[in-house]
């Protein structure tokens, strides 16, 4: 195993975990998002790190340092003026740049604590899901066991499976093979080797799975019914023997 990436990846994984952990409790009703992202942006540098969004493409430029997805808004949602309202579903995703390593991971919550039962068990079980595929990473494993494990659990809590959007390799680049997608079959893909890191990120929705990217933004992929989305994700180191989740807070 690369000792260095992975040292690297560490680092920059707890940066990344204790950031969330303290943006999730930052985030109030009448924030705006571009008023989230700021201090996040400010929070990235300060704590060492470097903006990855930032270091796209010019012609892929992101406008923002977190993506912020509100309601029917599944992933990559632009920073916009709309001031949050208690009761919104918003999800957050987050690359952040570290030592020469990127490290990724989300997380949807209810502005305020006070939503939709509906919304609180899709979340509920959008996280399930996460932890069951992360539960079959291990030396030898095949990405299809961990997409079969996360569509287990997201059909048996009658959500709508998100295909068109998946996981994926991550390290020196934001995205790499192999791709983790968020259903499949047991025993197919790619097989995995101690000292990959992956991001593994089930996408969940309350009605019908088809989406579309707004096209204002550029970015922000929406659900073609209206009904809420939501997303969670976690960076993962594979072990001879296991797993390492490397973007968890102190």
């Amino acid at each position: 195993m690369d000792q260095k990436k992975i040292t690297a990846m560490r680092e920059g994984g707890k940066i990344l975990g204790n950031l969330l952990r303290d943006l999730k409790n930052y985030v109030k009703p009448g924030m705006s998002e571009k008023e989230i992202d700021a201090w996040v942006r400010k929070e990235i540098v300060a704590r060492g790190a470097g903006v990855a969004y930032d270091m796209l493409p010019k012609d892929e430029a992101f406008p923002g340092a977190i993506c912020i997805s509100v309601n029917d808004e599944l992933v990559h949602g632009a920073p916009t003026d709309y001031v949050l309202e208690e009761g919104d579903k918003v999800s957050f995703d987050l690359d952040i740049y570290y030592k020469g390593y990127f490290t990724d991971s989300a997380f949807t919550m209810i502005v305020g604590g006070k939503g939709s039962p509906a919304v609180k068990k899709m979340i509920s079980v959008t996280e399930s899901a996460m932890w069951e595929g992360i539960e079959q990473v291990r030396e030898g494993a095949r990405i299809g066991d961990i997409a079969a494990a996360v569509e287990k659990t997201l059909r048996a809590g009658k959500l709508g499976v998100i295909e068109n959007y998946v996981g994926h390799g991550i390290g020196k680049e934001m995205h790499e093979d192999p791709e983790v997608p968020n259903f499949g079959k047991k025993g197919r893909g790619y097989k995995l080797k101690a000292g990959d890191t992956i991001c593994i990120e089930p996408m969940s929705c309350l009605g019908k799975p088809k989406n579309y990217v707004d096209k204002e933004s550029g970015w922000t992929a929406k659900m073609k019914d209206g009904s809420i989305a939501c997303h969670c994700e976690h960076t993962i180191l594979v072990l001879p023997d296991g797993y390492e989740v490397l973007t968890l807070p102190d």
